[in-house]
């Protein structure tokens, strides 16, 4: 089948390597425009440019498919490439109707979410912040709407107790692949049975904002711990800013104050509910990200001392 694929971060990847090694036609990979990092603002191509780039595949990063000049010249393109199908991972444009006609099999998307719940930017953070305890990956029909189409393929997992949205991205980014060849292979074998999605069930997962972070340790121990797995959490200790990527629920804790330092040795802090929650992976202002053994090797704490 000749396949034009759209995305952008390397969530995406694993989609794009499975597509260039199964013997479809990749004609042409879109992903958003080059963005300058670092002190220099050197121009660093996206990771699904990156990867395109290394099989061969000709890519196109028009600013906007919806308006202006470049959006006409990203339809001329994509006439031009006439592709069968096009699928669209985390490519963060919305497509217009002209483009998702196109194709004679349509567009398809991969989404990081058991469809309708969780539609949206950021599935995978908002399933470990509202403590999800599973979640998977389904491949739709493209439709106007934002994550609206016919459910194709849905696959789904568990989630780990303490899994890290870094940790969960990772294997959903490889399960999305797995069900992209199998959502493909229906579509060529015309078993493909679409299935409507029921918006009564539905959820939203709108976009992370950097304040999500702060940790408030009045909440109970499971919503830090969530907010640290999801987003990745912050506090202030001795006056300045601790990073915080990892950590576990403690429920043997002396009762105190929320915030405060429960355990010494292990990292424990008192959370609103009695619980505490241990600090597992942090990273102090200035310094390196570190399990937590090795922080408290050059970091004295003192028991009863107040985070926040």
């Amino acid at each position: 089948m000749r396949i034009v694929f759209m995305g952008t971060p390397d969530f995406a990847v694993p989609c794009l390597r499975v597509l260039a090694k199964s013997g479809h036609e990749i004609a042409g990979v879109f992903t958003q425009p080059d963005k300058p990092k670092g002190r220099g603002y050197k121009l660093i191509p996206t990771p699904v440019k990156a990867a395109a780039l290394e099989y061969g595949i000709p890519v196109f990063q028009p600013v906007s498919l919806r308006r202006g000049d470049e959006a006409e010249e990203g339809l001329r393109v994509l006439r031009e490439l006439a592709p069968e199908l096009i699928v669209v991972t985390a490519y963060g444009q919305i497509l217009p109707v002209e483009i998702l006609e196109l194709p004679e099999h349509g567009c398809i998307n991969i989404h990081a979410s058991l469809l309708p719940e969780y539609r949206g930017a950021a599935p995978i953070n908002w399933v470990l912040l509202n403590g999800e305890k599973q979640t998977g990956v389904t491949s739709m029909q493209m439709s106007e709407g934002l994550d609206t189409g016919d459910m194709l393929i849905k696959r789904a997992t568990d989630i780990g107790e303490n899994e890290t949205y870094q940790e969960l991205y990772s294997r959903l980014s490889v399960m999305g692949g797995e069900v992209l060849m199998e959502t493909i292979a229906a579509i060529e074998n015309g078993t493909i049975s679409p299935v409507v999605q029921d918006d009564s069930l539905s959820s939203y997962a709108p976009m992370i904002k950097k304040e999500m972070s702060r940790l408030d340790f009045n909440k109970t121990a499971s919503e830090v711990h969530n907010t640290i797995r999801g987003v990745t959490g912050f506090t202030m200790l001795g006056g300045k800013r601790l990073k915080v990527f990892a950590s576990q629920i403690s429920d043997n804790i002396a009762p105190g104050e929320s915030g405060t330092v429960a355990d010494t040795d292990r990292f424990i802090v008192r959370c609103g509910d009695g619980r505490g929650v241990q600090l597992l992976e942090v990273q102090p202002e200035g310094g390196k990200r570190m399990e937590t053994a090795a922080f408290l090797r050059g970091k004295k704490l003192v028991k009863g001392e107040k985070l926040g």
